[in-house]
């Protein structure tokens, strides 16, 4: 086939969590830039919110509904990880693998010349394959934790990883295998990192940049066999007015320049109460402005309010705000009043915050998070907060990570290397979109 990228028809399908859906979205934004005719598939209910996203009947994306079985305990608007509780996690696994007819049935109807798959359906690359479709995998996760991840499959050992600065601490190994015993990916077995990789024709697009991990990037390449595509920091720009979003500004408006640290833990993570207060009792011994926005599961009795230390929200009313649901968090770490971002160590919350300069206070909590905080340790761009042997946190490690940022000698330098890998990052983003269609186009014409 003599393909040109104004001809092509390429499917994306991302997995639910809304980490996943809007990389998807950017990338597939930029493919239409290129000229790609892109179909996006999803569940009914982040299409909504995809929708309200695009806000724009003009907008050349076409929307493919994913339908999911009825299951008793999940309803349609459970149909995502977003705000979904935490024991229904498997559920929404089983699902998602019950909807694999019904995406076989999408890709014999749209018949695309291209797959552009996630992480946690194998079956889905195995079916386009089937019907001559060439698959294409898209890590929303950076080269460093899938290059550990590849190299301890490989080897057998979490601790023979070449480069010594990622390290998982033990209770983090434990917590790993846990997580892993609770996502069921099909066929692919606990080979699954691996087997993604191999299914994806010639190369594997990934939502990172070389300024921050060229050499895992590289690493990565070697361990599977594939060219590794950067397709830049892909960040969704959200409309400030939306859900009090208008009302954050104006209170960011107010605080000094480098001022104010910016507290989230995603969409999709929840801190305990013991959490909670630990970190309040850091801010207050550092005596930072902060904007935390403090989120709990559906159907949760979590509560700040009670985590907290008697009085600490009415003593910290002058300098700090605290948000309970949405906030524009790409409009928030653009404000040049934000200085640093205690952040859990969600791939896209890091790329964010280094897409706009700002360092990184970091606390993770699960999965990728703990590499992804090595790494922004030994980039120079973040510090991460002391925990004991068994992952607890103590106000104290938290004031002193705090300080790091904003008030020792070293935040400058902090600073510094953020705003270098800023530049490069935007760099990198401007020039992505030309060779991942070089790429996705020689694979169709191979065809």
């Amino acid at each position: 086939m003599d393909a040109k990228q104004g001809e092509l028809r390429v499917l994306m399908f991302p997995w639910l969590a809304h980490g996943h859906v809007f990389p998807f979205l950017e990338l597939a934004k930029g493919l239409t830039k290129k000229h790609f005719h892109v179909y996006l598939c999803s569940t009914s209910i982040n299409l909504d919110s995809v929708r309200n996203s695009l806000n724009n009947d003009d907008n050349p994306i076409k929307l493919v509904e994913l339908p999911l079985p009825s299951l008793p305990d999940l309803p349609p608007h459970y149909h995502t990880t977003k705000n979904i509780p935490p024991h229904l996690m498997p559920t929404l696994f089983k699902a998602f693998q019950m909807s694999a007819p019904g995406f076989s049935d999408n890709i014999a109807d749209l018949k695309p010349d291209l797959l552009i798959y996630d992480a946690f359906q194998p079956w889905a690359a195995k079916a386009a394959a089937s019907q001559g479709v060439p698959p294409v995998y898209f890590a929303t996760s950076g080269a460093t934790t899938f290059a550990l991840a590849h190299h301890c499959y490989t080897h057998k050992s979490w601790d023979s990883f070449p480069h010594q600065a990622i390290r998982l601490k033990d209770y983090e190994k434990k917590r790993m295998a846990v997580a892993v015993e609770t996502i069921q990916i099909g066929d692919a077995g606990e080979g699954f990192v691996y087997g993604v990789f191999d299914l994806s024709n010639d190369v594997v697009l990934m939502k990172t940049c070389r300024a921050l991990e060229g050499k895992y990037v590289d690493y990565l390449s070697t361990l599977c066999g594939k060219k590794i595509v950067p397709t830049g920091s892909l960040i969704t720009f959200a409309d400030n007015q939306e859900t009090g979003g208008s009302e954050i500004m104006e209170w960011l408006g107010e605080r000094e320049e480098g001022s104010t640290l910016y507290i989230s833990f995603g969409s999709e993570n929840y801190l305990s109460k013991e959490q909670m207060r630990e970190i309040a009792i850091g801010l207050e011994l550092s005596g930072i402005n902060f904007l935390w926005v403090a989120r709990a599961p559906a159907g949760s009795e979590v509560s700040l309010d009670e985590a907290v230390p008697e009085g600490f929200l009415e003593r910290a009313k002058q300098r700090g705000l605290v948000v309970r649901g949405w906030a524009p968090q790409a409009a928030i770490l653009a404000h040049p009043a934000v200085g640093g971002f205690m952040s859990h160590c969600g791939w896209s919350s890091i790329m964010e915050s280094l897409y706009f300069g700002v360092p990184v206070v970091a606390l993770p909590l699960k999965l990728d998070q703990p590499m992804n905080a090595r790494l922004v340790v030994e980039v120079g761009v973040g510090v991460e907060v002391a925990r004991d042997e068994e992952g607890g946190l103590d106000g104290n490690g938290v004031a002193e990570a705090v300080k790091e940022v904003f008030v020792e000698e070293s935040k400058e330098g902090l600073r510094s290397r953020a705003r270098e890998v800023s530049e490069k990052m935007k760099m990198e983003g401007d020039e992505a979109f030309g060779e991942i269609a070089r790429e996705l186009i020689k694979i169709c014409a191979r065809k």
